[in-house]
């Protein structure tokens, strides 16, 4: 797995390729935690996300907490059909905003 942070201005998108898995989770939760301070509007694009597992869902839970206290908007991007049907499997379909 791979993550490119970029910031511009207050909105932060996380570009995650590979798979989000127990192994590879802390790491995307570490750059979430990173970049998400003063962050007014949170993106992750998953165009090359070919997997997530439930360690990955629990980042993302997190983050729309996190995102949530903060008065900052978050949104998945570019979701894949594997990836979607996780998503709607799980139930976060509900919770998160996906575009």
């Amino acid at each position: 797995m791979t993550i490119d942070a970029k910031r511009n201005g207050t909105e932060v998108v996380i570009k995650v390729v590979g798979r989000v898995d127990s192994v590879t989770a802390p790491d995307f939760e570490k750059a979430v935690n990173e970049n998400i301070e003063g962050a007014e509007s949170l993106v992750f694009d998953f165009e090359n996300l070919d997997y997530i597992s439930s360690a990955g869902l629990r980042v993302l839970l997190m983050s729309q907490k996190k995102a949530n206290a903060n008065s900052c908007k978050m949104k998945l991007i570019n979701v894949n059909e594997t990836v979607n049907e996780i998503l709607e499997v799980t139930g976060f379909l509900t919770i998160l905003s996906i575009e």
